[in-house]
């Protein structure tokens, strides 16, 4: 198996960085689309995750009362609300700045005053107003005021089942006066108003698209230092190429586009990747080694499913065709290939003739003429044996002058045995090589005659049928068997081959 990719020495010549102003300028540039990456995504979820930056809370179990507060993290809403268009939405605006009036004076002077009764009026009629006109509808944040409803549903006693009657009794003054505003605040505070301060506006431009003004710093800041990078690298590559066209040029980098597109904008991990493996940075190569392998073996279990159904398929309709004893006659009749006049010195001839003609010189005159020790010891033994059987009775066998002539007649009648079939052998080599027009004409009958008469006897009905049917019922049975087997050994079972025979050669190596 071929060494893994990132198991090779890499060699950073051939790349862009192949000086070191190169290769900090490839760097910087992988390390600045890395940030443009990070950027882009944050800028896709920053609308999603917009109450997450804006309360820095983390919920780890939705619905339950668990909270993590990572106020650790700055508000960054002040910085990237004016760039998405967001603004506080007036209606909840005034309802939370109401509150703080309300606050104020509760704190101070009780819910007993005339004006701590109107701004407690004032706040429910507003609390109101905010339940039934739905504020949070145009920022998509309906289920907000719903959790908002809840709140004040599940705070009264007892629970109500109405956000509305709940608010009328929080928001009264007897319940003020039986419950301190210290305490009851803290409700507000930490349950409501982070609530109401999720909701905003978000302005639309021209186009009736939402505001989005990211794409100015993406421009100035990114977009622009990748068009130099990625001309550089078309500079570069045309000067090693000088006869590739530009076409070619800018199609061999096309996966630098996604960089300077607007749109599809987290595309732009693959020229990042690509950077950062160039450059040194990251070695992403096993990543990409696990993911091609299993998706290659996965192609190739597919394909040799498809492959191995088509031939199969290919020799059931071949057997079954009406014409297979005109196909059996016709190979009587050998193919006719052009051959090179210095190979072989004949315009045409048949393939299984020129094997003959190649193999049978070399066999009979010098393969079997080296072999004549072991042919001689070989024949001496089987005649010995012979002998010993049939010509002499047993009490005689028991004679070693005897047995001296039964080994020395045996050996002499081996050698001229096999010197007749070397001899005969090396004459035959000499009449192979010679061009012999009537041998060659013989064999081509005989082959015809033969093919010939299989064919004859092939086409009778009971015998054709049979065995059509026995090849077919053949085929279909391996056809079977060996899909079962490729499914049952799976992606898996061959990646796991693979990882071994990769050890082997690994353990093998010096």
């Amino acid at each position: 198996m071929v060494q893994p990719r990132w198991l090779r020495p890499r060699h950073w010549g051939d790349s862009f960085g192949s000086v070191p102003a190169g290769r900090r300028w490839e760097q910087f540039v992988a390390l600045w689309a890395s940030l443009n990456l990070a950027l882009v995504i944050f800028d896709i979820t920053y609308v999603p995750l917009r109450d997450f930056w804006l309360q820095r809370r983390l919920y780890p179990l939705p619905g339950s009362s668990l909270v993590i507060p990572l106020t650790v993290l700055p508000d960054i809403t002040v910085w990237v609300d004016p760039i998405k268009g967001i603004e506080p939405h007036r209606d909840t605006a005034h309802y939370q700045r109401h509150w703080q009036q309300l606050d104020a004076q509760l704190l101070s002077h009780g819910p007993s005053t005339p004006r701590s009764r109107s701004l407690l009026a004032e706040q429910l009629r507003l609390t109101e107003l905010m339940i039934d006109e739905n504020p949070f509808l145009v920022a998509n944040k309906s289920g907000t005021l719903e959790r908002i409803k809840n709140q004040l549903r599940q705070h009264a006693e007892p629970p109500q089942d109405s956000a509305r009657q709940a608010a009328a009794m929080l928001l009264s003054p007897q319940w003020m006066e039986q419950h301190p505003w210290p305490e009851e605040r803290r409700f507000w505070q930490r349950e409501l108003l982070p609530l109401v301060a999720t909701n905003y506006w978000r302005s639309i431009d021209e186009n009736g698209r939402p505001t989005d003004r990211f794409w100015r710093i993406d421009l100035l800041w990114f977009q622009s230092v990748f068009a130099i990078d990625i001309l550089l690298r078309w500079l570069a590559m045309k000067r090693r190429r000088p006869s590739m066209p530009w076409r070619d040029v800018v199609l061999r980098r096309w996966y630098d586009l996604p960089l300077l597109l607007p749109f599809w904008r987290l595309s732009r991990v693959v020229p990042v990747t690509v950077r950062l493996r160039s450059s040194g940075l990251l070695d992403a190569e096993p990543v990409r080694a696990v993911v091609s392998r299993g998706v290659v073996t996965l192609m190739a279990v597919e394909l040799i499913e498809v492959l191995a159904l088509q031939l199969v398929d290919g020799l059931q309709g071949l057997v079954r065709s009406p014409q297979v004893t005109d196909r059996l006659s016709a190979l009587g009749r050998p193919l006719q290939l052009q051959l090179n006049s210095d190979l072989q010195g004949e315009a045409q001839q048949g393939e299984l003739e020129q094997l003959l003609r190649l193999w049978l010189p070399l066999l009979l005159g010098k393969v079997l003429p080296r072999l004549e020790p072991e042919l001689q010891d070989l024949a001496a033994h089987a005649l010995q044996r012979s002998l010993e059987a049939t010509a002499f009775p047993p009490a005689l066998q028991q004679l070693k002058p005897l047995l001296l002539v039964e080994r020395q007649l045996s050996r002499q009648l081996a050698g001229g045995m096999v010197d007749g079939v070397l001899e005969l052998s090396r004459g035959t080599a000499d009449e192979l090589r010679q061009r012999d027009q009537q041998g060659r004409d013989l064999l081509q009958r005989t082959s015809e005659a033969f093919w010939r008469e299989l064919a004859a006897v092939a086409a009778e009905a009971s015998t054709l049928e049979r065995s059509q049917d026995l090849i077919c019922a053949l085929l279909e049975q391996l056809k079977r068997t060996y899909l079962v087997g490729v499914n049952q050994a799976g992606v898996e079972g061959l990646m796991d081959e693979l990882d071994q025979i990769s050890d082997d050669q690994s353990a093998a190596r010096p």
